[in-house]
């Protein structure tokens, strides 16, 4: 069965990883990923609020983000049995009219952009903080 998701991955890189940062830098990354896992969520409800035709509050209530592990994040519809058709990626897709909302494929594109920001953002305000 085909899944709906948005998965999100940091790579942490550069020298103020080793030595003694190390263990600040791996909690400020987890967070930064927890925050980037938050704010997807948030653009693919927003996003369902646009597309969806005739809402009931069951679908956009299953939308979920959830850890796969500190430096990644699945951002998913907790597998409802209509989401790949929803998404467009069903099998009974390519035998009827509706194509599909693509909402999680435009989400995740547009995340892809504003990625970077969002964390360096959340970055900013957590050192501000210290």
């Amino acid at each position: 069965m085909a899944t709906n998701n948005v998965y999100v991955t940091v790579t942490k890189l550069g020298p103020t990883v080793e030595g003694m940062a190390e263990p600040l830098i791996g909690l400020m990354m987890e967070g930064a990923v927890a925050e980037l896992a938050s704010y997807t969520k948030h653009e693919v409800s927003m996003e369902l609020i646009n597309v969806l035709q005739h809402p009931t509050g069951y679908y956009e209530s299953r939308i979920v983000a959830e850890p796969v592990s500190a430096e990644q994040w699945s951002i998913n519809d907790s597998n409802v049995i209509y989401g790949p058709w929803l998404e467009g990626i069903g099998s009974r897709n390519a035998t009827t009219r509706f194509k599909g909302y693509a909402t999680f494929r435009r989400v995740q594109g547009r995340m892809s952009q504003k990625a970077t920001a969002i964390v360096q953002a959340w970055v900013d305000r957590t050192v501000g903080r210290l």
